[in-house]
C-alpha cells in the first residue's frame, strides 16, 4: 500500500483547508485509515480515523466538531476537512493504513495506536496564521 498526503498549506486562523490521502497499490485491502499530525519540537499525535467501510469515524478531543473525515466510493482516497482552524493546528499532516481487521469497539479506544498502522506516507504541511 503506497500513501501520498496532499493538499496542506497555509490559511489563516478560522479557515479551512481539505487534505487528502491516496491510497494506491492495494494488494492487501486496508481497514483503517488514520490521519497523524507532528508540530515541530513536539511527539506525532492521532487526528481522526477512519474504517474502509465508514462506518468507524474517529476524532481527537481537540479537532471534534471541526475537522470530518471522509472517503470517496471507490475507497482511494481519505479526506480530513478541517474547519476553524487554530494555530495550534500547525504541523505535518500524516495519514497511514492499518491491514488488520480490528473490532469497532478496539477501534474506538486505540484508533490513534501508531503500532497498530502498517503503511505511512509522506506528510504535507499545514501551517495556520494567527
Amino acid at each position: 500500500v503506497q500513501l501520498q498526503a496532499s493538499g496542506g498549506g497555509l490559511v489563516q486562523a478560522g479557515g479551512s483547508l481539505r487534505v487528502s490521502c491516496a491510497i494506491s497499490g492495494r494488494r492487501r485491502p486496508y481497514y483503517v485509515i488514520g490521519w497523524f499530525r507532528q508540530a515541530l519540537g513536539k511527539k506525532r499525535e492521532g487526528v481522526s480515523a477512519i474504517t474502509s467501510s465508514g462506518e468507524g469515524q474517529y476524532y481527537a478531543d481537540s479537532v471534534k466538531g471541526r475537522f470530518t473525515v471522509s472517503k470517496d466510493n471507490a475507497g482511494n482516497t481519505v479526506f480530513l476537512q478541517m474547519n476553524n482552524l487554530k494555530p495550534e493546528d500547525t504541523a505535518i499532516y500524516f495519514c497511514a493504513a492499518s491491514v488488520c481487521t480490528y473490532e469497532l469497539d478496539y477501534l474506538a479506544k486505540f484508533w490513534w495506536a501508531e503500532d497498530d498502522y502498517d503503511y505511512w506516507g509522506q506528510g504535507t504541511q499545514v501551517t495556520v496564521s494567527s
